[in-house]
C-alpha cells in the first residue's frame, strides 16, 4: 500500500491545526449544512492542495474534474448516494444523462475517465450515453481506453431547442465534462435542457481570480466562525493583465507584483517564524492541465525569461494566448510518497466528499507545479473516510489522537501520518472551496 509521509520541521503547527478543527468537528459540519441550504453546490469539482504543515491551502478548483478513473474502487457506493442526490438537486424528474466530453480522443486515460463517471451515473439509476462535439465524429465511434475498456462516442445533433443523439434520444440532463476553454459551441447555447455546470463556467468566461475572491470571502467568514488564523487555509494573489509573454509586454508590471506579493509572504513567515524561502506560482488565470505555470522566488526571473519560459508561458490549451494571470502565493508541499513530492487532490460530487487520490511526480521539487508530464496518480486507500459526515469519523479521528497522547512515537511523526485526521482536514478545506465556487456560479450569467 502506497502511504504518503509528511516531512517538516512544522509538523507541530499541523499538528495544533488538526486537534483544533477536530474538536469542532460537530460544529463544523452544521456550519456546512447551514452553508447548503443557502447555496447550492456545484454538480461536481475537484480541488487541489498543497500541505506545508504550517499552511495548508488550495491551489486551484475544477468544475470540470477529469480523474475519475483514479478514485479508489472501494469508494463507489458513496459516489453512487452523491450522484443520486446530485441528480436530484438538478433535474428531480431527471432519468437519462447526457455526457459531452473534451474532444482530444487519443487521451487514453481522459477517456478512462470518461468511462468511470459513467459508470457512476449508471450505477445511480440513470441512463447514460457519451455525445462528442468532435467534428472527427460523425457517427458513433468505439474508442479504448487506457485500460483496454470500449467508450461509445456519439456526434451530438441539435433537435431544435435540444441537443440528443442520431436515434431522436435527448437526455434530460447534458453534463458537461469539457471545460469549454476554446468557447462555447453554438450547438448548446440557448437548449432548454439543464446543463452542468453551466456554459460560462467555462474557462472562456471562468477566472481562477474570481474563484480565489470567493474563496477568501468564505475563508474570512469559516475563520472568524471557528478562531483560524485564515492565512493558515487562504493563499495570497493577486491579478496582472495586458501581457504578451512572446513580445515582453507587460514585463515590468508582472515583476511588480511579484515583489508585492513576496513581501506580504515574508510578513508572515516572519510573524509565523517561518525559515523558509518564499515564491509565488505565475500561472494563466484561465487554463487548465497544469499549461502555463511557472514558480518565482523574485522578480527579476521575470525581467530575465529566457525564449523558452516566454514560450511556455504564451499559450494554453486550444493554443489560446495568455494575456492574464494569477500570481498566487507558493505552498511547499512536504508530503512524499516514495520519497516523490506529492499533492492530494481531493473528489466532490454535490455537497459530498467522494474521495480522492495523490498527485505525485519524481521529477519535481516540493515547490513546483506538479500537473505536468511524469505525474503519476495514488488513489487515497479505502481506509480513509469516505464522507466527512459519516458518523463514524469523530470517533475514528479521536481514537487516532488518544493512540498518539498514549504511544511512545515522538510527537511529530506519530499524529501528522493519520490519515483519518489528516483527510478530514483536506475535506474540509476542499468543502470550502467547492462553497467558494457555489457563490461563482451563482454570479455567473448563464449562456
Amino acid at each position: 500500500m502506497h502511504r504518503s509521509v509528511l516531512t517538516s520541521p512544522y509538523l507541530q503547527h499541523l499538528i495544533d491545526f488538526e486537534r483544533h478543527l477536530l474538536n469542532q468537528q460537530t460544529e463544523i459540519e452544521g456550519w456546512f449544512r447551514d452553508q447548503w441550504q443557502q447555496h447550492r453546490p456545484p454538480f461536481y469539482g475537484s480541488v487541489d492542495l498543497r500541505n506545508a504543515a504550517y499552511k495548508i491551502s488550495p491551489v486551484d478548483m475544477n468544475l470540470f474534474p477529469s480523474g475519475f478513473n483514479n478514485l479508489n474502487p472501494e469508494f463507489m457506493p458513496s459516489e453512487v448516494i452523491a450522484a443520486q442526490s446530485a441528480m436530484e438537486h438538478a433535474c428531480a424528474k431527471a432519468n437519462s444523462v447526457l455526457i459531452i466530453p473534451e474532444n482530444h480522443t487519443r487521451n487514453t486515460f481522459y477517456l478512462q475517465n470518461v468511462l468511470a463517471l459513467s459508470q457512476i451515473l449508471s450505477q445511480a439509476g440513470f441512463a447514460v450515453r457519451i455525445g462528442s462535439i468532435n467534428p472527427e465524429i460523425t457517427e458513433p465511434t468505439t474508442v479504448q481506453t487506457a485500460n483496454g475498456d470500449d467508450l461509445l462516442l456519439e456526434p451530438l445533433r441539435r433537435q431544435g431547442n435540444r441537443v440528443g443523439l442520431d436515434d431522436g434520444s435527448t437526455p434530460c440532463v447534458v453534463l458537461l465534462n469539457n471545460d469549454l476553454s476554446g468557447g462555447i459551441p453554438e450547438i448548446l447555447k440557448n437548449i432548454e435542457q439543464n446543463i452542468l455546470p453551466p456554459l460560462n463556467a467555462g474557462w472562456s468566461t471562468r477566472r481562477k481570480t474570481q474563484h480565489f475572491a470567493y474563496f477568501d470571502q468564505v475563508v474570512h467568514l469559516f475563520s472568524e466562525q471557528f478562531q483560524i488564523d485564515p492565512w493558515r487555509i487562504n493563499p495570497y494573489f493577486t491579478a496582472c493583465g495586458g501581457l504578451n509573454f512572446q513580445e515582453r509586454t507587460g514585463e515590468e508590471q508582472l515583476a511588480d507584483a511579484v515583489s508585492d506579493l513576496l513581501a506580504k509572504i515574508r510578513t508572515q513567515y516572519a510573524q509565523h517564524d517561518i525559515q523558509e524561502t518564499p515564491f509565488v506560482i505565475v500561472k494563466a488565470d484561465a487554463g487548465t492541465y497544469g499549461m502555463g505555470i511557472m514558480t518565482v522566488k523574485s522578480p527579476d526571473e521575470i525581467r530575465g525569461l529566457n525564449r523558452k519560459n516566454r514560450n511556455k508561458m504564451a499559450k494554453v490549451k486550444e493554443n489560446l494566448e495568455v494575456t492574464e494571470v494569477i500570481v498566487q502565493e507558493g505552498v511547499y508541499t512536504c508530503e512524499t510518497i516514495e520519497n516523490a513530492v506529492a499533492e492530494p487532490v481531493v473528489y466532490m460530487m454535490d455537497r459530498y466528499v467522494l474521495g480522492g487520490f495523490y498527485r505525485v511526480h519524481q521529477g519535481r521539487g516540493a515547490d513546483e507545479n506538479l500537473n505536468a508530464s511524469g505525474m503519476q496518480f495514488i488513489p487515497l486507500s479505502g481506509e480513509i473516510p469516505m464522507s466527512p459526515e459519516e458518523v463514524m469519523l469523530q470517533y475514528n479521528a479521536n481514537r487516532c489522537y488518544e493512540q498518539w497522547e498514549d504511544s511512545s512515537l515522538p510527537k511529530l511523526s506519530a499524529n501528522p501520518n493519520c490519515a483519518c485526521n489528516r483527510f478530514y482536514i483536506y475535506g474540509v478545506i476542499a468543502r470550502l472551496s467547492l462553497l467558494a465556487a457555489s457563490l461563482e456560479l451563482e454570479n455567473i450569467q448563464v449562456a
